[in-house]
């Protein structure tokens, strides 16, 4: 199947043709003919299936096609992170280069002359607006926002943002909605919470589930069993023996973030940081630098773990073992996107054995246990069952 087989509108298929756009995924052939045709979404999709544009093409389309009030807000996306919502605010200036079509990235964190940009948009009226909860309430809040004319509602990400706590806020801004209109939900799970929410908000929806939530077949895992201050040598080792054009490490603590990118830097390479404590201007453009792949190495907190659609990272590192399964699932979806091959380090220490053995049986299988260089010394044995002695403890060399 090819994306000309849809017949969207013609300024909309140069958009796609200008992007590289050619084969749906399996998401997109099921997802944008029952958009088109007016329907109800609930999908279940794994990480880097393609969903946002599932949902923005059918929508793009409906926008050239029928008609709407241009003196309001025609459709909502809701979305967890500013970092998603200026990503897909991107994308769609992308696919509409060649339309007269008009949105707006709504989120915390910026000046007052955004405030006031976002002010005006929602006030005259805009086609599409891409939006974090928090910052929509405010607005709403100040009575100005033109809501009535609305008629496409996108939840995206709705594990994310009930996990975040936003479920009330996203009720009310569904209160200043017109009954009467079309309403996508996506969510990498389906946990009550979202079932509750999708029987308040849809009607007679379709329900699609495209993968459970497990990584790509085609990304490489591999454990690095390995003491705390081995980990630092082990990454040099590795970004030194193969060419990763682009890296993505992450770690659970932004302090953890911090530190190993002023390491990798006295090392020689070219990395940088993302994390809460940078302003909103310093954090667009260090994931700008990564996005355009100036920037090779980017060290994150989970903030990058969801929702970041970028094709070309060849390699994740999770410096520290994730807190659990899926969030294990969404930082290794970062790879194997667009149909490309990837691979996904993990270094896995004693105390964090049990976890990491937590994820392999969510995973259905273990994950291969790598050899780490003999150059640094003895690694613990992985024997995640075991007990082990709050310090020190033997230090037995990994099997080889």
């Amino acid at each position: 199947m090819k994306f000309t087989d849809f017949n969207f509108h013609e300024k909309l298929a140069e958009g796609l043709e200008s992007s590289g756009y050619e084969e749906p995924t399996p998401v997109q052939q099921q997802v944008i003919p029952l958009i088109l045709q007016g329907k109800d979404i609930i999908a279940s999709a794994q990480t880097g299936t393609g969903k946002t544009a599932a949902f923005l093409l059918p929508l793009l389309h409906k926008l050239l096609t029928e008609e709407h009030d241009v003196h309001h807000i025609n459709a909502l996306i809701i979305v967890p992170t500013r970092e998603l919502a200026i990503q897909i605010s991107e994308h769609i200036e992308g696919l509409s280069y060649f339309t007269s079509l008009g949105s707006i990235a709504v989120y915390g964190g910026g000046d007052g002359g955004a405030f006031v940009q976002e002010k005006n948009a929602l006030s005259k009226g805009v086609d599409i607006v891409v939006c974090t909860p928090g910052k929509m309430i405010a607005h709403l809040n100040n009575g100005y926002v033109q809501l009535k004319g609305l008629k496409y509602l996108v939840l995206d990400e709705a594990d994310r943002m009930l996990d975040m706590g936003f479920f009330n806020d996203i009720e009310k801004i569904i209160s200043f909605l017109p009954l009467k209109r079309q309403n996508l939900l996506f969510s990498a799970t389906m946990p009550p919470k979202i079932r509750s929410l999708a029987q308040k908000i849809l009607h007679q929806p379709v329900e699609i589930n495209i993968a459970i939530s497990k990584p790509p077949e085609r990304i490489i895992q591999k454990a690095f069993v390995v003491y705390e201050p081995q980990k630092i040598p082990l990454l040099n080792q590795l970004l030194r023996s193969k060419t990763f054009k682009s890296i993505l490490i992450f770690c659970s603590k932004k302090e953890n973030v911090k530190k190993l990118a002023i390491a990798l830097k006295r090392s020689g390479f070219n990395a940088d940081a993302i994390h809460s404590d940078l302003d909103q201007a310093q954090r667009e453009e260090v994931l700008r630098n990564f996005t355009s792949q100036r920037l090779p190495i980017l060290v994150a907190t989970d903030i990058l773990s969801r929702g970041i659609d970028i094709d070309h990272i060849d390699l994740v590192v999770n410096y520290d073992v994730p807190h659990d399964g899926e969030d294990y699932v969404h930082r290794i979806g970062r790879t194997a996107r667009a149909e490309t091959d990837g691979t996904a380090f993990t270094f896995v220490t004693e105390k964090e054995q049990q976890k990491f053995a937590g994820i392999e049986r969510l995973l259905g299988k273990p994950v291969e246990k790598a050899v780490v260089p003999q150059d640094l010394g003895a690694t613990p044995e992985y024997a995640p069952n075991q007990r082990r002695p709050s310090s020190g403890g033997n230090r037995r060399p990994q099997r080889r």
